[in-house]
């Protein structure tokens, strides 16, 4: 069990927490003590799990742009060494590169120091082993560990090497670009494509000159390619709306095809066609769907609880896949689709709307460069056929209005008391006349209204990790957002435990 110290740092299948002073009232959690106690809890969880000693590990490690990183790696490698393991340096790296390491160098466990698109002071540890990213539960034991101060025996024998894997990765989706578009000149399918990239000072800048430029593409007009830990210019997140302002008008100010944008840690991406339209959330959704379903006919398409009617439409009518929503957080909709394939049902994609997009090709790994390469080589292909991306989701049906509140929970335990609400407003929508609770939701309440009743659906649910119950909703019609939101407000002034 857990205590409050240690209880701090889990946030879901990572681990998180203050890094660097200089944001007020935020102070350092993670000290160079706890570092070094939570690297010694993963060299003992990863030889339990892979059945080795300490010293016959070989260990990966990579990090992101933040200001913390190099200081975190330096700890966190030293303690891998002394414990005898073999480590390979791989400096400034993906998220996603760092779990191939597992798979194309043989690591048996690997570790990318980020916090993905929180603040500069914050940083954080996430771990893979070649199964893929770890489960919270394989988080609380490597934090147990850290708690109780246990450490593997040292033994010398350890070693630290550098490693550009980072070169090795963007090879492979050079090759794969290559491949799948085969164009006339082999070696420069993107020639006479503009594709700009907006990396938000991040990890993704490396994906402009070692892909998108080595196959021929132009990228003048690139934005924020060099990594900066203080990210100056705006947050690196997809769903943030500075963000994709800022790749929007790249886009648009240079006459680009395509642009592309990623998160600080690059397992999360997201696109602007070239008319300037956003493929992020709903319709980046479509967009993977359609092609995750070439050649799996009639397959499922897992999603975050949060996506429209309209997708739904899409999916099951225009693409004659099955939608399958299911929770927020993007191990979970990977882990359901995961469960599913074993249970024998086709399901080649699992995605957030966030951004998180991982296909069964791809080892359902949820890689934001992985996505845009999809997304780019569909271009090309779409460009043969003198079409457009655009003109693969034209029939996707988006909201007029879309909104989304997040209350506060006042309760010490916010997790009860969401819990308590949830089954508090499932009995009253089930009492309205003219409440349609859906048939096919998995988390939180989900209610729909004909015409006459706001055009729309709402969705009031738990958040994965904070006291928060954020509430998403969505019209067709000009103001129904609000008439949708003042039948639920007669509900929730009612409650008890929400900051209204």
């Amino acid at each position: 069990m857990l205590n409050e110290v240690f209880k701090q740092y889990k946030s879901g299948t990572d681990i998180r927490g203050i890094a660097v002073e200089g944001v007020e009232g935020q102070h350092v959690n993670l000290t160079d003590d706890v570092i070094r106690k939570m690297a010694d809890g993963f060299v003992l969880w990863l030889s339990k799990k892979v059945g080795k000693t300490a010293d016959e590990l070989n260990i990966s490690v990579g990090r992101d742009s933040r200001i913390s990183g190099p200081h975190i790696m330096e700890l966190t490698t030293e303690r891998f060494k002394a414990a005898g393991a073999q480590v390979l340096c791989c400096g400034l790296a993906s998220t996603p590169s760092m779990f191939m390491t597992t798979v194309d160098l043989g690591c048996d466990g690997a570790l990318q120091i980020t916090a993905s698109h929180h603040p500069f002071n914050r940083n954080g540890l996430k771990f893979f082993t070649r199964e893929g990213g770890l489960e919270g539960s394989d988080i609380e034991a490597i934090l147990e560990y850290a708690q109780n101060g246990e450490a593997p025996e040292e033994k010398s024998g350890g070693s630290i090497t550098a490693c550009d894997y980072m070169e090795d990765y963007a090879k492979g989706l050079c090759e794969k670009i290559k491949k799948e578009v085969n164009a006339e000149d082999y070696e420069h399918p993107l020639k006479g494509f503009h594709i700009v990239v907006d990396a938000g000072n991040g990890a993704g800048g490396f994906y402009a000159d070692k892909v998108l430029a080595a196959l021929g593409a132009d990228t003048s007009g690139s934005r924020y390619l060099d990594p900066d830990g203080m990210f100056p210019n705006h947050v690196p997140n997809p769903e943030d709306a500075a963000a994709m302002a800022s790749i929007c008008e790249a886009v648009k100010k240079n006459s680009a095809d395509l642009g592309v944008i990623f998160d600080t840690d690059v397992d999360r991406g997201g696109a602007v066609d070239s008319k300037g339209n956003e493929i992020n959330r709903n319709r980046l959704v479509a967009v993977a769907a359609a092609i995750a379903l070439e050649g799996n006919d009639g397959g499922t398409v897992v999603t975050d609880s949060i996506t429209s009617s309209g997708l739904k439409e899409f999916i099951e009518k225009n693409l004659g896949g099955k939608h399958y929503r299911y929770r927020r957080g993007y191990k979970n909709v990977i882990d359901k689709a995961l469960e599913l394939n074993a249970e024998g049902i086709n399901c080649p994609l699992a995605i957030e709307t966030s951004g998180h997009a991982a296909m069964r090709e791809n080892y359902f790994l949820d890689d934001g460069a992985y996505l845009c390469t999809k997304i780019i080589i569909k271009a090309a292909q779409l460009r043969k056929q003198g079409k457009d991306l655009s003109d693969l989701t034209a029939d996707l049906k988006e909201p007029l209005e879309s909104v989304e509140v997040r209350f506060q929970i006042t309760e010490k335990d916010f997790r009860a008391c969401g819990e308590r609400i949830i089954e508090e407003l499932t009995a009253y929508a089930e009492a309205q006349p003219g409440w349609q609770l859906a048939d096919d939701n998995r988390e939180g309440v989900r209610v729909s209204f004909d015409k006459d009743n706001g055009d729309g659906w709402f969705l009031l649910r738990l958040s994965v990790h904070d006291p928060i119950m954020p509430l998403n909703i969505e019209s067709d019609s000009e103001g129904g957002a609000d008439i949708i939101y003042k039948k639920l407000y007669e509900f929730l002034q009612g409650t008890k435990g929400l900051k209204l």
